[in-house]
């Protein structure tokens, strides 16, 4: 019986491909290349016949022979696993559709972020109906427009994280190349590919981490800006400036997160990066921009354009936030980082600063995290209350 340790460790063979038995029907392939698959051979009808179950190391041997358990068990009801998977290949193997099922299936149930990760490929919610997922133009569904997946090969993917490059969008590539990677390792044991073109392609850009912050002035220039074009994305921006909360976050608010006569800003764990829950004290100047926002009958979000969902577009209103201001090189998670400097310049200790951040890391990695269980809450409202009579001052 195999091992992963076992497979990892087998040569290939510069002149012919191997083929290994694990038991069961299931044996490891190493192509002369050096690249290992994993495949199911079986008999129907007295003909033999293989179904490839995926990549290693992206299916490991435990997935492997879970899949190939599978497969068996089709095969003992009568059935024929290459044949069933040829037939569903038919009805769904274009990029742009499996990007579709990769995104209902896999990124929304297990990513706050499924949105995002569907602008990296290519698509997103539609403007009339917010559950149906469309082409931006852009991205690789785009390009891979009406191209089958198993005709998507290494040096295609090259091409387009080198064409994004080339337009000055390294970290960009970067992004695609790790959506579409995750994208194909769940295609592979569904759509029978005989490897992830995205193996072996390094991060075609590189990347720093980010030290951005926004002076006094840029900041006075961004909260007049906003408040000058007015919208649904003002009091957004406005709050992101005042509670140094994420994005999703403050678009995602909800009236019944709200503690408005305690003033608390009560965020549940399904809600969070970390998957903390998170109370955001909130200052007279927050207070006054959610008491501005309309409430809706029947409706507990905020800030919203449908009704039904957050507000999106954020990429062409901070287009129009740049040229009002006149700030530039910025995004809006550096709102977070600014308020977190401005904070330490006014003299507010760091565990409380990464308390209102909701970080876990830092002052509060480790067993200090384990053991350290006080929360912060008159402390955290001090700084908040701190920090938004400075913002006033600096923007009245």
């Amino acid at each position: 019986m195999l091992t992963d340790a076992a497979v990892k460790k087998v040569k290939p063979n510069p002149h012919k491909r191997i083929e290994i038995h694990d038991g069961r029907g299931l044996y490891l392939v190493i192509q002369s290349t050096g690249a290992k698959s994993w495949a199911y051979r079986y008999r129907v009808g007295g003909k033999s016949r293989k179904l490839t179950l995926g990549t290693f190391p992206a299916i490991d041997i435990s997935k492997a022979r879970s899949l190939c358990s599978a497969a068996a068990l089709s095969t003992k009801a009568g059935g024929d696993p290459a044949r069933d998977r040829k037939e569903t290949l038919a009805a769904d193997d274009t990029f742009e559709r499996v990007a579709r099922l990769f995104v209902e299936r896999y990124a929304k149930p297990k990513n706050r972020t499924w949105e995002q990760t569907a602008r990296w490929l290519g698509l997103a919610p539609g403007e009339d109906d917010p559950d149906k997922l469309v082409l931006t133009g852009k991205g690789a569904a785009a390009r891979w427009s009406g191209r089958k997946i198993t005709s998507i090969k290494q040096a295609d993917v090259i091409r387009l994280l080198d064409n994004m490059v080339d337009q000055g969008n390294p970290v960009s590539a970067n992004r695609t190349l790790a959506a579409v990677r995750k994208l194909f390792n769940w295609a592979e044991g569904r759509y029978g590919l005989f490897a992830n073109p995205c193996d072996k392609v390094e991060m075609p850009g590189s990347e720093t981490a980010r030290d951005r912050i926004l002076t006094d002035d840029e900041l006075r220039s961004v909260w007049r800006a906003v408040a000058e074009q007015g919208g649904p994305f003002a009091p957004v921006v406005q709050l992101l400036i005042l509670t140094g909360q994420r994005r999703n976050e403050v678009a995602g608010m909800e009236w019944r997160e709200l503690d408005l006569p305690e003033k608390l800003w009560k965020l549940p764990r399904g809600r969070v990066k970390n998957d903390n829950g998170h109370e955001v004290p909130l200052s007279d100047q927050a207070m006054a921009i959610i008491e501005g926002v309309p409430r809706l009958s029947g409706r507990q979000l905020l800030f919203t354009t449908t009704g039904d969902t957050p507000i999106s577009g954020f990429s062409k209103a901070k287009v129009e936030i740049d040229e009002a201001s006149g700030v530039e090189d910025w995004t809006l998670h550096d709102l977070r980082r600014t308020m977190a400097s401005g904070m330490a310049r006014l003299g507010v200790s760091l565990p409380v600063i990464e308390k209102i951040l909701n970080h876990t890391s830092g002052s509060f990695r480790g067993v200090v995290g384990i053991y350290q269980r006080h929360g912060y809450a008159e402390e955290k409202r001090a700084a908040l209350d701190l920090w938004g009579a400075h913002v006033a001052r600096l923007v009245s």
